[in-house]
């Protein structure tokens, strides 16, 4: 099973995509096991929360639709939406938050620039103790009686594929959803969230690029039950369609899963899940129907390594690892982790040309300090490599036999014809230490425009643990060899 897997996860393997094994939206569902309503009954929410819950849902949208009419703000309507609001949410003690989101759409004739005033203006004048976050545009999170708030303005508008800004799409995804939903299938939605949390992919945010709330609730209302999802999730390929018949999104060649939202056909709603992560809730899914147990949903607990142990399993594992570490700009975590992950692309991609064989890649931001570390085979490379030149009959031939037909110092051997019918000649390499290759083309190498100035012109750039540790450092060393499955204990489960 987990070899096919394997397989199928690898970019470019010659086998079609994968396509909906059942396009029909109701499929017989699969009853909860034993060991899932065990699991389910620590997921439900208290009837005395799901009544304050309901309480301060209906206060909050009584005062934002008072306050903005006493202030005459072009509010057109105020809604609450959500897993609070469809009490899909997971409890805090299993991992979830219990966070309201207040949606407050103004008329769509205003100017973004007023959206974005007239809301922050609002939500300041309900929430306690407001901060302003930053999405697409600015947003405040704060408290409205003991819950967490978040309030966001958008558009009221008239077509769901007509959307101004990313969250107008919300009062249609909650019409359609809300309707739907049973207590059997809010159950189900609880557990296929814990699922993706024990596997690390809950979450449509860049830095985790797994799955949505909303795609998981659209999951479970598609196939009726977390056994039936898991069960067609055991035979989905890389990249997987899921789309009924009708009109699709358009998605690049990188897309990993595709589920047309049911409000807007054009949009994907799986478009944040990398191939990596749906390769793990593939795997997950095979190894879970050969064998249920708790484990996959609530997982055993690995210390973090210390800093120690990290230097001991470099030890161990005979390798080198590259660190660079620099200031972080202060910006949202949807900005840039994608940047981060560019970096490490462009940090791997010259070593491998050069020889080196490259284990993997990881980083990490913690506060102020960002770091890029890459683990590679070994630290200097062999003092002589060849240089290949051009076809044999080739106009530039004669040029490069002239310059490398005359002894020379870095000249070893050559030229000669390769079997593949191209000159080449040997050289003698005039550096040959990974951390020296790099910092000469540092400036070269493409960080993303974010982070460009701050990598060239202040990063440090040395083998680890020779440079000074750091908690980012650290973070992306544990990210870097936390290689396994959560359901194994490995690596340490985020709570």
């Amino acid at each position: 099973m987990v070899a096919r897997t394997v397989s199928a996860v690898e970019k470019g393997d010659g086998r079609p995509p994968g396509r909906n094994a059942s396009p029909t939206l109701s499929p017989t569902p699969v009853p909860l096991t034993p060991l899932e309503e065990a699991v389910a009954r620590t997921l439900r929410p208290r009837g005395e929360e799901l009544a304050a819950l309901a309480k301060a849902r209906e206060g909050l949208v009584a005062a934002a639709q008072a306050e903005a009419a006493r202030r005459g703000l072009p509010l057109k309507r105020a809604l609450v939406a959500g897993s609070a609001a469809r009490e899909t949410y997971l409890p805090i003690e299993a991992g979830g938050r219990l966070d309201m989101d207040l949606f407050m759409l103004f008329d769509p004739s205003i100017p973004r620039e007023q959206l974005a005033r007239q809301g922050l203006e609002l939500a300041g004048a309900l929430l306690q103790s407001p901060e302003k976050r930053y999405a697409e545009h600015p947003y405040l999170r704060g408290t409205y009686a003991g819950f967490a708030v978040d309030a966001v303005p958008g558009y009221q508008v008239e077509r769901s594929d007509r959307p101004q800004t990313a969250v107008d799409r919300t009062p249609f995804h909650h019409a359609f959803l809300s309707p739907r939903l049973t207590p059997e299938l809010r159950d189900h939605i609880r557990l296929l969230k814990r699922f993706l949390k024990t596997l690390g992919i809950y979450g449509a945010d860049a830095r985790t690029e797994g799955c949505s709330g909303y795609l998981v609730e659209l999951l479970i209302v598609r196939y009726g039950s977390l056994g039936a999802c898991l069960r067609d999730a055991r035979g989905w390929r890389i990249p997987q369609r899921l789309c009924p018949p009708g009109p699709e999104p358009s998605v690049s060649e990188e897309v990993a899963l595709v589920l047309p939202d049911p409000v807007d056909a054009h949009r994907n709603v799986a478009s944040a899940l990398s191939r990596r992560n749906l390769g793990l809730l593939i795997t997950a899914a095979q190894v879970y129907g050969e064998k249920p147990r708790r484990e996959f949903f609530l997982p055993p607990k690995v210390p973090v390594p210390s800093e120690e142990e990290l230097r001991s399993q470099l030890k161990a594992r005979g390798t080198e690892v590259v660190a660079l570490r620099f200031s972080s700009p202060d910006l949202v975590d949807d900005i840039i982790y994608p940047q981060l992950r560019k970096c490490e692309r462009a940090l791997a991609a010259p070593l491998e040309r050069w020889g080196y064989q490259v284990l993997g890649t990881a980083s990490a931001r913690v506060d102020h300090e960002a770091a890029i570390v890459v683990e590679i085979d070994r630290r200097e490379l062999g003092p002589t490599t060849p240089h290949p030149g051009p076809p044999v009959g080739a106009h530039e031939a004669a040029n490069f036999y002239a310059k490398w037909g005359r002894p020379s110092e870095a000249r070893v051997a050559g030229p000669y014809v390769t079997p593949e019918g191209r000159l080449q000649v040997d050289v003698r390499r005039a550096t040959r230490d990974a951390v020296k290759l790099l910092q000469r083309e540092l400036p070269n190498l493409g960080f993303g425009k974010s982070l460009q100035k701050a990598v060239v012109q202040g990063a440090d750039l040395a083998y680890w643990p020779e440079a000074p540790s750091s908690p980012a450092l650290l973070e992306a060393l544990r990210a870097l060899w936390t290689k396994g499955f959560p359901w194994d204990g490995w690596p340490p489960a985020v709570p």
